[in-house]
């Protein structure tokens, strides 16, 4: 019998079958699936941020986290994942209106003050924070400098390690939002800096890298995506930093294993490696995600599961 030819798993929930079967429940309206998934997380920051962020996107179109609220108006739980719920719709209004049209802004403060209610409800918490510093790239001229700070101070004194806490303050300073390249590569490497061995923190040079090919794309729409871009993933300083990432990150961690809410950042190392033809970092990276992966940041230079079968044949890489 002939094998099975490979093809990525491109699931939305990153391989958390628990996240998976509570879907079900969003759809129905059945807001329990909700609680005891986020009350059986417990403490752990990495699960509960991927969990809370992707619930976010599956309850933004339907009331179930509302309903969960008037049963439970006290429940922290319910107000964390209403502040990311009300940020993933705020934004998918953002995407809706297009690029450049002023969306609700009633809808953002109300984001914002869900955020602030949750984060007063659960005191320790550093997810509400993390989508405050989220839904604060949607106000036009973004917030006050002093007003940032202050919100990534709460934030960092609680993890002061949040890989998606850093990415979206990362966003924030990006040049398709409320900064410039320069500004965006210097939080990234400054972050990248003090993250200790294991820490994911040095990956957001490589998110920063995807940022600036977006950024050029949409000043030129239209445009092949090779124009004036043609060593954008291998010139010498991204091949040092793809290497850096991998010592700094990969090299020092403890467990090979990855977690779904570190499943695209390993993803992103993976795709800046085979871009940058560093066999010896993109090979191991491919061999432990197997068939894991995330259409971003594949789906910026092509067909996701194209390049990742080719990258996998070019390196040699057998299921």
């Amino acid at each position: 019998m002939a094998r099975d030819r490979f093809a990525p798993d491109f699931d939305p929930d990153c391989g958390d079958t628990a996240l998976s079967s509570v879907r079900h429940d969003i759809v129905i309206g059945r807001w329990q699936g909700l609680r005891d998934l986020l009350h059986s997380t417990g403490p752990d920051r990495l699960a509960r941020g991927h969990r809370v962020r992707m619930l976010a996107q599956a309850c933004a179109g339907s009331s179930t986290v509302e309903t969960w609220l008037a049963a439970e108006p006290h429940s922290g739980d319910a107000l964390v994942q209403r502040a990311a719920t009300e940020t993933a719709r705020a934004f998918t209004l953002a995407i809706a209106a297009g690029r450049g049209v002023p969306i609700d802004q009633h809808r953002v403060d109300g984001a914002v003050l869900a955020c602030l209610a949750a984060a007063e409800a659960c005191p320790d918490d550093p997810t509400p924070w993390i989508s405050l510093i989220s839904v604060a790239r949607l106000y036009p001229s973004g917030v006050r400098r002093q007003e940032l700070a202050r919100w990534w101070d709460e934030l960092h004194r609680r993890d002061p390690y949040s890989m998606e806490g850093h990415l979206q303050v990362l966003h924030y300073y990006s040049a398709r939002w409320h900064g410039s390249h320069g500004l965006m590569y210097d939080f990234a490497r400054d972050a990248a800096g003090v993250a200790p061995p294991g820490c994911a923190l040095p990956v957001l040079v490589q998110y920063a890298r995807v940022e600036e090919f977006r950024h050029a794309l949409d000043s030129a729409p239209g445009r092949p995506a090779s124009v004036g871009l043609g060593q954008h993933w291998d010139n010498d300083g991204a091949v040092s930093d793809v290497r850096r990432t991998w010592d700094r990150w990969i090299m020092g961690r403890q467990d090979d294993a990855v977690a779904p809410g570190e499943l695209r950042d390993v993803n992103h190392l993976a795709h800046a490696a085979c871009a940058a033809g560093v066999a010896d970092v993109a090979a191991p990276l491919l061999r432990a995600l197997g068939r894991r992966a995330t259409r971003t940041p594949w789906s910026c230079t092509g067909d996701p599961a194209q390049q990742i079968v080719r990258w996998r044949k070019e390196w040699g890489v057998r299921d």
